[in-house]
């Protein structure tokens, strides 16, 4: 057994602790469960882990962190036997320096993400979460820009429907 990490598995370890605590917040938005995203996370960085050091994508490393936590969860998806499934109880709060943190007012961001079909959640965390542009979530997605900006407009007008719904109720209630 070794004492220490290699230097390749400290490098590692520190690039992992810098960029854990955002892939968690982005996994939870878009899986929208706190255990779910604390696995997606864990896959991803496993993926990350298996090429770190081999690949030439390493000149934005938080963003090839965030293409591979975005491709895992595509492959999630795409499985049988991985389900999303909204909780009632929204889990642990936001952490009070997270932008979504906002939101609480209003609607509760998490649930209101889960209603979205998965295409039109995972552009919107992309977009206005992650900060992307419609190109780098083109690229990112592998899809058109015209395909960003079609799902940004249907996921955008179906949580304007939802906070009305919400606020509506609030005010009648």
């Amino acid at each position: 057994m070794r004492d220490s990490p290699s230097d390749r598995e400290a490098e590692f370890i520190s690039f992992a602790a810098h960029v854990h605590p955002a892939m968690l917040r982005t996994a939870r938005l878009l899986t929208g469960d706190p255990d779910t995203a604390q696995d997606l996370a864990q896959a991803a960085l496993l993926r990350i882990y298996l090429s770190w050091g081999r690949s030439n994508a390493w000149d934005n490393p938080s963003a090839y962190a965030r293409k591979t936590l975005v491709n895992v969860h595509a492959t999630w998806r795409r499985r049988f036997w991985h389900r999303e499934v909204p909780h009632e109880d929204p889990g642990e709060p936001l952490r009070p320096d997270d932008p979504a943190q906002g939101w609480s007012d209003l609607v509760d961001l998490e649930r209101a993400l889960a209603a979205l079909p998965a295409a039109q959640r995972t552009v919107l965390v992309l977009r206005f979460y992650e900060d992307l542009s419609v190109a780098e979530v083109a690229q990112l997605l592998g899809c058109s820009e015209g395909t960003v900006k079609s799902r940004t407009s249907r996921g955008l007008e179906r949580m304007r429907g939802q906070v009305e719904l919400s606020y509506g109720a609030g005010r009648r209630g």
